[in-house]
């Protein structure tokens, strides 16, 4: 049968045809009412899409074959050093570790690594070009692609303050990007946001603010490249289209600088919809979010085990996240197809209007004095206390729901005697420039109430 005449046999179907024959369906209910929700980030989301909600052809956005990242904070250079080969091991891609001090002996912890054609991100919970300049003395002579990840503005969102004070984190970050050649130097986390309550428009603003203050500081030199770390939540189509909406927004910044250089994407789930209770379905949770970040077009995806808001790093936890990864790539082919969410009318909607309306947002905080201005008068804060309000008053209402936490509990199920890490919000009183913008999970007080009673 020759494929061409495949579909010959088969009439069009317009809009108003498919609406016409839903409202029979329906016998009398009302079509918005009934078949048409309304997301946080105001989109209305319709039963069915097709040609008619594009307003323009098919968005040509590039979907990067994706690597499974491992990540290792490193307390001890030695164990680390052994923990990466292991995980090297046993079919991690990519290393993401996050380096507490300048103690930390940068040989001793890639010994014996091969580095070669291997990408590794850097983080630094602390501010220092000399130590860049050891990694990169390290490293200058492999073909490993270093991703440094400084992000002196992500330190003051998350801490309230610089590392020393405005003008001296920018002199440093100049320091920094001299001695990287401006590769692969920025980083954006965007993750913050998210896990604070920020809707997805919110999140694609603040990304592009917050990388637009780096812009602005380098507009008359080399613009150095940027990785964006961006955590993944449950509603899967929307946070496959919120990845793509974020390399579109990129684009267009980019272009406005006369750099065509592209973002490189860093994924993780989710921390604000894990639980304590019926721990066992942040694995489902998880692997539905690594599948989104995979089809969403991320360059490296690490997973978050299980039990990781509450247990501290162990083997098990750690090799059940690495196989969830393996078997999403190994076993499901979801490195195979090439830009798999293309063509997807329902996608290509919504990544449409995710980035128009985080444009949209973006030019109005550009309008009030960008992005550090809007942190100082603590307008970004406000907006998103407000959408985390929201969505914790739906958490509450048992209208978004987590399995085993606000609905379908298992009463006997009991975790204090389990707890080695304490898993809420930690109150640390001290002076900060701004107000900081703290991360927390939809489930704390739930869980701190059930906790109470055992």
């Amino acid at each position: 049968m020759s494929k061409t005449k495949l579909f010959n046999d088969f009439s069009e179907v317009t809009t108003k045809e498919w609406k016409q024959k839903i409202q029979v369906d329906l016998k009398g209910a009302d079509y918005n009412d009934t078949l048409v929700w309304e997301s946080p980030e105001n989109i209305k989301v319709k039963p069915f899409y097709n040609t008619d909600d594009l307003d323009r052809k098919t968005i040509n956005i590039a979907s990067p074959d994706w690597n499974i990242g491992q990540a290792i904070f490193v307390q001890n250079e030695i164990a680390s050093n052994q923990k990466a080969l292991n995980a090297l091991e046993r079919g991690a891609e990519d290393l993401i570790f996050t380096i507490p001090n300048d103690k930390i002996k940068i040989d001793l912890l890639l010994k014996n690594i091969n580095l070669e054609n291997k990408t590794v991100y850097f983080f630094f919970q602390f501010l220092s070009s000399e130590y860049i300049k050891q990694v990169e003395d390290f490293t200058k002579d492999k073909t490993v692609n270093v991703h440094y990840n400084v992000d002196i503005i992500g330190n003051l969102v998350s801490s309230g303050n610089w590392y020393h004070n405005l003008a001296a984190d920018h002199q440093e970050l100049d320091k920094i990007t001299e001695i990287t050649n401006a590769k692969n130097t920025i980083g954006v986390n965007v993750s913050t946001y998210q896990n604070a309550g920020a809707t997805m428009v919110q999140q694609l603003a603040y990304a592009i603010a917050h990388a637009n203050e780096y812009l602005n500081h380098f507009k008359s030199c080399t613009i150095p490249n940027f990785t964006f770390t961006v955590s993944i939540s449950g509603n899967y189509f929307f946070e496959i289209a919120k990845l793509r909406a974020l390399r579109l927004l990129w684009k267009t910044l980019a272009a406005e600088y006369n750099t065509n250089t592209d973002c490189t994407i860093l994924a993780v789930p989710s921390k604000r919809n894990k639980t304590l209770y019926d721990y066992n379905v942040n694995m489902l949770r998880t692997t539905t979010e690594c599948m989104a970040a995979s089809i969403g077009g991320a360059n490296t995806i690490y997973n978050l085990a299980y039990d990781a808001i509450y247990h501290k790093d162990n083997e098990f936890g750690e090799r059940i996240a690495r196989n969830q990864l393996l078997i999403l790539k190994k076993e499901s082919y979801l490195d195979v197809v090439n830009n798999p969410a293309d063509g997807a009318y329902y996608i290509e909607s919504i990544t449409q209007q995710l980035a128009e309306k985080a444009l949209e947002l973006f030019k109005s905080i550009e309008t009030t004095g960008g992005f550090l201005s809007n942190l100082k008068s603590h307008q970004i804060q406000k907006k998103i206390k407000e959408s985390a309000a929201k969505e914790q008053a739906l958490f509450n209402e048992e209208k978004e729901v987590l399995v085993g936490t606000n609905k379908y509990q298992n009463k006997e199920d009991k975790i204090k005697e389990d707890l080695e890490l304490y898993p809420f919000v930690k109150t640390n009183a001290r002076k900060t420039l701004i107000e900081p913008i703290i991360e927390k999970r939809l489930a704390e007080t739930l869980e701190q109430n059930r906790l109470k009673d055992e």
